[in-house]
């Protein structure tokens, strides 16, 4: 387990980042035949993107239910689009498996969202926790003085 950190803290990131979400929704339990393919595939584009931190990938948090969340940091929206029409990685050929097996059936959702951030333009704050979401991309920084409430973060950056 990692180790919690007794303070408030905030995370600093340098220059524009991108908050990429995506998930899946089991619609069918029973059709484990279609939803586990999609699990592996994440699971394999998560290890060929820790392998290559060139493709612009910075860190990830998820959360497993029926309905999955993962929200990822990219480095630019230029990298994760670079990533998502690459022909040497692993996501095209994961979103043509899917298509072929699943497509429209309606046994397996998928979603993504993508938000770009720059500095000034996020906030965030973290308290008794271990390194977390952006606080694991930036510098993790107490969230003292010019970084002590939300409206400070924003004005200053962090």
């Amino acid at each position: 387990m990692s180790e919690i950190i007794q303070a408030k803290m905030t995370a600093d990131v340098e220059g524009e980042f991108v908050v990429f979400l995506i998930g899946l929704r089991i619609n069918n339990i029973w059709k484990i035949h279609k939803w586990l393919p999609v699990v592996r595939a994440m699971t394999k584009m998560l290890n060929e993107l820790h392998q290559h931190p060139e493709l612009g990938f910075m860190s990830y948090e998820s959360w497993f239910g029926r309905t999955t969340i993962m929200v990822q940091y990219w480095r630019s929206a230029e990298l994760l689009a670079d990533y998502a029409t690459s022909k040497t990685a692993a996501h095209l050929p994961a979103w043509a498996a899917f298509n072929q097996s699943i497509g429209s059936n309606g046994d397996v959702g998928i979603w993504h969202e993508t938000y770009l951030s720059k500095k000034g333009q996020y906030e965030c704050v973290y308290n008794n926790m271990p390194a977390f979401g952006l606080g694991k991309v930036g510098a993790h920084v107490p969230a003292t003085g010019k970084y002590k409430t939300a409206a400070d973060r924003l004005a200053n950056g962090a």
